[in-house]
Parts: C-alpha cells; structure tokens; sequence
C-alpha cells in the first residue's frame, strides 16, 4: 500500500483534529471515543494515533490549537490600535473568544483537567497571555509591576471567562463581565 503524500497526511492530520475538537467540546475528554473521532474523521483508529499517538496527545493537539486561534482574535481586534486601546480592545477580544464555540469547555473546562496544571499554563502564557503582557507593557505599567498585574489580571480574566461559561446564553452576564473587565483596566492602564 503506497503511503500518504506529505499534504495527504498533514489533511488527515487536520481532519482528525477537526472533528475531535468537535467531540471533546460535546462530550468532553472522558467521553470522547478515539473510535468515534476516527469513524467521524473517516480514518482508521491506528491513523488517530499514527498522527497523534494518544487521546491525551489528540486533546492536548486541540487545546493548542484553541489557544492559538484565541490568540489571533486578539491580534485581529487590537491591529492597528495605539497601545491602551489595544490592551483594553485585546482583553475584551479574549473574553469573548475563549468563551465561545469549542474554546469554553477545551480550555475553560476540559483543559484544566485533562492537561497537567503546568501544561495548561504553559499553554495560556505562551499564547494570550503574551499579548497580556506586551500590552501591559506598551501601555506603560511599571516593569517593577509588569509580572505580578499580568499574572492577576489574566487571573481575573479566566475567572470571568469560567463565570461565563457557565451562563452561554446570558447577554446580561456577558455584558456585566465586560463592565467588570473595564473596571480593572481602568484601575490598571496607567492615566
């Protein structure tokens, strides 16, 4: 049997992880089949692991893959703006995007507990917590500080962010968890 071109496989690579960013955001880590996912992905079992050698390697794959498209509504939201506009702009791009679609329960829900608490982080720091931090930064928040107001802002913003998924419907709790989010930047962007 010949093998799989280089784009065959990176398309069966991305087709497996549609669909089981698509299972995990329904039923979650525990009660997503690899059997299913590839049933659903119109591989074999043995092509899931091939591509991504295990169910947590496979979610592991999809949280990255959640985190960065987070990212990038951020770097969407804030191109172009000056640097507190873009601070406020960006975490408001954060809280809408990490709670909605398959982001709420991969990151918000799942990823806690499926990922080690390192991994997690990892994940977050790496992606939106660097725009955080740069945004802080360009937006002139003491370097002495720098650390300590992006680790407890991005705290905030995950707690609002988990407060919200538990309310997905709910415009006025969407819509409170913004006022709220405009209160801590207005107490952090330096006047």
């Amino acid at each position: 049997m010949p093998r799989a071109s280089a784009v065959e496989a990176a398309e069966t690579a991305r087709r497996i992880l549609e669909v089981a960013t698509a299972q995990f955001a329904e039923h979650g880590v525990a009660a997503a089949s690899v059997d299913e996912i590839a049933r659903s992905a119109g591989v074999t079992r043995g092509a899931v692991y091939h591509h991504y050698a295990s169910k947590p390697r496979l979610f592991a794959a999809v949280a990255a893959a959640q985190q960065q498209l987070v990212a990038d509504a951020i770097v969407t939201a804030t191109a172009g703006q000056d640097a507190a506009d873009a601070l406020r702009t960006g975490s408001h791009a954060f809280l809408d995007a990490i709670t909605h679609g398959a982001a709420a329960r991969v990151l918000l829900v799942e990823g806690p507990a499926a990922l080690s608490w390192a991994e997690w982080r990892r994940g977050d720091a790496d992606g939106a917590e660097t725009h955080l931090r740069e945004g802080l930064a360009d937006a002139g928040v003491a370097s002495a500080l720098l650390d300590a107001v992006t680790a407890a802002l991005s705290g905030a913003m995950n707690e609002l962010a988990l407060w919200l998924s538990e309310r997905p419907a709910d415009e006025a709790a969407r819509e409170s968890a913004h006022r709220a989010l405009d209160l801590l930047l207005d107490a952090i962007i330096p006047a």
